[in-house]
């Protein structure tokens, strides 16, 4: 991975592909979505105005340090669920957006059923 700025969606789509579980689909007709077992983990608009726009969860002890950054807003619709919105991308560099969307997945994937979890691979305790 590259110290670049910014995630593009095939740099996404790279990074999320291989991850237990994880599908990719278009919803919206405007955003590209990364989803574990049927939950949004990730989401990347592809249109518009607000194309490139990356929206992700975070845990809910992150989401008021998340939201004080410059240029890190609550998602719209999403709020309530501690998901965030970078309208920037290119403002942070990849590593750093690639890691939020891992710990995202992470966060979506813990929550799902120990039994989907267990046919993902996950080791529980």
């Amino acid at each position: 991975m590259t110290e670049s700025m910014g995630m593009t969606s095939e740099q996404l789509d790279e990074l999320c592909a291989n991850w237990p579980g994880a599908t990719r689909s278009i919803k919206w007709e405007v955003d590209l979505v990364w989803s574990v077992s049927g939950k949004m983990f990730a989401i990347m608009c592809m249109l518009g105005p607000e194309r490139g726009r990356l929206s992700f969860k975070v845990g809910p002890d992150r989401f008021l340090e998340m939201t004080d950054r410059p240029g890190i807003t609550t998602a719209p619709y999403m709020a309530r669920a501690y998901w965030v919105s970078i309208n920037e991308p290119g403002e942070f560099s990849e590593i750093e957006l690639s890691n939020h969307v891992r710990q995202s997945y992470e966060l979506v994937r813990a929550g799902l059923p120990r039994k989907t979890q267990r046919a993902l691979g996950v080791t529980l305790p």
